[in-house]
């Protein structure tokens, strides 16, 4: 699931997202004010009117636990229906990792919006359609055998642009400041890769042993 071409560039994606959270953790831990790149963006975000209200509320849906269990269960059906057992696996263990971080992280950074006591940073919601781009972005890496560039610029592309699509729906329907979206793509471009490649190592130990099982020991 985790292309040896891949393994450089998304472990130095993982640390730069890493870091990227545990500032943004730190500057807004226990608040609930929007900073002032989040005043900027939500002013021209937030409210917005049909058609593309309903766009958001069906992104938040799929954030949602029944949109969630839909969209994972369809796409682990697909994995096996493809006869990729180990991406069906990485669908359910990936994004789990990601949303249970996400859910830690809030605890840890406790930040609230709208003063109403929930916590906002980072956002669950976009952590968990990032994962699962991410997932989607590997799965198809491994399928066509994409080098290093190509492979690389794929991963990061879904990651950016499903971080992008439902950070923008939760903004605008304000549910999240800005910077929680940021936190949550965040989130997944460190937890999923390195999930990833333990989901690789796992699945890979036991075929290790079973061949050395095989040989026979010279005397």
């Amino acid at each position: 699931m985790l292309p040896a071409s891949l393994r450089a560039g998304t472990a130095w994606a993982a640390v730069l997202a890493a870091l990227v959270v545990a500032v943004l953790g730190v500057r807004y831990a226990g608040n609930s004010r929007p900073g002032r790149l989040d005043t900027r963006i939500s002013a021209a975000v937030d409210g917005v009117g049909p058609p593309w209200r309903q766009v958001a509320l069906v992104l938040d849906f799929l954030g949602e636990p029944a949109g969630s269990v839909l969209v994972i269960t369809a796409a682990v059906t697909c994995c096996l229906l493809l006869r990729r057992p180990r991406a069906a696996v990485l669908v359910g263990v990936g994004v789990g990792a990601t949303v249970g971080a996400a859910t830690l992280l809030k605890h840890l950074a406790g930040r609230t919006i709208h003063g109403d006591g929930n916590l906002s940073y980072p956002s669950g919601h976009t952590a968990y359609l990032t994962a699962l781009a991410l997932v989607a972005a590997l799965a198809t890496t491994g399928r066509l055998g994409l080098g290093r560039t190509a492979g690389t610029s794929l991963v990061l592309a879904a990651a950016l642009v499903a971080g992008a699509a439902m950070g923008w729906a939760e903004v605008a329907l304000g549910a999240h400041y800005p910077t929680d979206a940021l936190g949550g793509c965040c989130t997944a471009l460190a937890v999923t890769p390195a999930t990833a490649w333990l989901v690789d190592a796992a699945a890979g130990r036991p075929a290790r042993r079973s061949a050395d099982a095989g040989r026979r020991v010279p005397r």
